[in-house]
């Protein structure tokens, strides 16, 4: 595994070595000690997530409030979607910034997310499914969000040329602006 970073600290894009032949492929996914050794994190994963989604799917902007806030990898296993973080760590120079990444099961990439990011994607393939581990467990007392279409944003600029969808949950999460002081 490679790590390629980011303009954000401590977010990362990792690059599983892979062995391909005429028979499939072969890939160490998650190696907790080599991904320790790339990033600098003792993460102890303790919760994976999966969905499945259609094209035109946009799921978020989620987070975890403290102490529950969240750690995650996270790794497309068929499709593609285009996953887009959103720093809310106040005390960093990239607060309120987004980086958005093509994650597929061509390229095999995975999004290493630290604590202090919302996280949303946008499915880019006629289906994707996500899996994503996190090193806390879900709380839904803690569970937050921020509108992934919030024009302030600019996110919808990136998303494909689709109908997109949203949950009902999701359309009406407040504003960046709205949620930004109590960070």
């Amino acid at each position: 595994m490679t790590l390629e970073k980011t303009d954000f600290n401590g977010l990362y894009v990792l690059h599983p070595k892979v062995f391909e032949d005429k028979r499939g492929f072969f890939m160490e996914s998650y190696n907790m000690t080599r991904l320790q050794e790339l990033t600098g994190y003792n993460v102890a994963f303790v919760q994976d997530n999966q969905s499945h989604s259609v094209k035109g799917v946009l799921r978020g902007l989620h987070y975890q409030r403290a102490p529950y806030a969240q750690t995650k990898m996270v790794r497309v296993l068929k499709g593609s979607i285009l996953d887009i973080v959103l720093d809310i760590r106040k005390d960093e120079p990239t607060f309120g910034r987004v980086y958005s990444h093509l994650l597929s099961e061509e390229n095999r990439k995975q999004l290493f997310i630290p604590k202090g990011f919302a996280h949303g994607f946008a499915v880019v393939s006629d289906f994707a499914e996500v899996l994503y581990k996190c090193d806390e467990y879900y709380q839904p007392g803690s569970e937050s969000g921020i509108n992934i279409l919030d024009p302030q944003l600019a996110i919808a600029r990136l998303l494909p040329e689709v109908e997109l969808v949203l949950s009902d949950k999701d359309r009406i999460l407040p504003a960046f602006r709205d949620v930004s002081t109590k960070l």
